[in-house]
């Protein structure tokens, strides 16, 4: 059976559905994957060894600190190659020429790509050209290495502090689904190693579609109002408004005090149908203010 069977497959047992991100929203993660992990084989693989700092720059800002926080890696990395980098002060001074990828960037804007190591790994076999064939087998070399990487340096942080109390919470009232673009295999991982995988009813990595995906299909079996996502990054909140649900931000930054206050007000308020209204505008307006849509380096210009 795929994992988008599962996904298809699944059954309600509750009237209330919780879906719930993962990286930098439950886990700690966030930081540690996109500076250790993804971004040193980003500057090898595609070649950016000579403006390696502003690369960084560039990556932590459309990863962490922007309105593209928790965007799929493949989506980041093309707005990286073609629209932070090339603009970035110091990329400019140098005259650095940022590697173009055009086969791999057009296969991130096709609508109907898998934007997965699998969905690579078929559009390179399916290519018919070769220099295309070429260039998606590089990326997914890079994509695999960053996986392997997590695997080898990602271990040991727990969940933010009330997470499992909110968790412990849902378990009783509601079905609590994963939603995630982070691949399946280091979901599990990361939900086992702590102990917090038996209170998802399911987990949905990036093989079983989008976040939109995942909380749509989901949602022939719930109200709308009774559909609550939690999460940490602006895609979170377009997934729940694409479905009509209710969102909860988990603030970058202020991720303590987000679970804390989930845990001693807001739970009560969403099963109490009280959530959606001001309570829930205010919350996202501070979440909106807490994310940049241009770099620093634009802003300052």
């Amino acid at each position: 059976m795929s994992e988008r069977e599962l996904l298809t497959l699944f059954q309600a047992e509750h009237d209330y559905l919780v879906c719930v991100d993962s990286d930098g929203c439950v886990f700690d993660t966030m930081g540690i994957k996109q500076q250790e992990c993804f971004c040193p084989w980003m500057v090898c693989y595609f070649g950016l060894q000579p403006v390696a700092r502003a690369a960084r720059e560039c990556k932590e800002f459309a990863d962490l600190f922007s309105k593209t926080r928790g965007a799929n890696r493949h989506v980041t990395i093309k707005r990286i190659l073609t629209e932070l980098l090339p603009t970035h002060p110091l990329v400019e001074r140098r005259g650095f020429q940022v590697p173009a990828f055009p086969h791999y960037c057009a296969w991130v804007d096709e609508p109907q790509s898998l934007l997965s190591n699998q969905g690579l790994r078929e559009a390179a076999d399916g290519a018919s050209d070769e220099d295309a064939k070429e260039e998606l087998e590089h990326v997914l070399a890079w994509s695999e290495r960053v996986n392997w990487t997590v695997g080898e340096i990602v271990r040991g942080i727990p969940p933010f502090p009330y997470v499992r109390e909110c968790l412990e919470r849902l378990h009783c009232a509601a079905d609590v689904v994963v939603v995630s673009a982070t691949p399946l295999e280091a979901l599990e991982r990361e939900w086992a190693e702590h102990s917090i995988e038996r209170y998802a009813s399911l987990i949905c990595g990036q093989e079983m579609g989008t976040k939109k995906e995942h909380i749509g299909a989901l949602m022939d079996q719930y109200q709308a109002q009774r559909v609550l996502m939690i999460g940490d990054a602006p895609g979170d909140l377009r997934a729940a408004r694409a479905n009509g649900v209710l969102f909860y931000p988990v603030v970058p930054g202020l991720e303590e005090a987000s679970w804390e206050r989930l845990y001693g007000e807001a739970l009560e308020l969403f099963f109490s149908g009280r959530y959606a209204g001001a309570y829930e505008e205010r919350l996202i307006a501070d979440f909106e203010a807490a994310l940049p849509e241009r770099p620093p380096w634009e802003v300052g210009a």
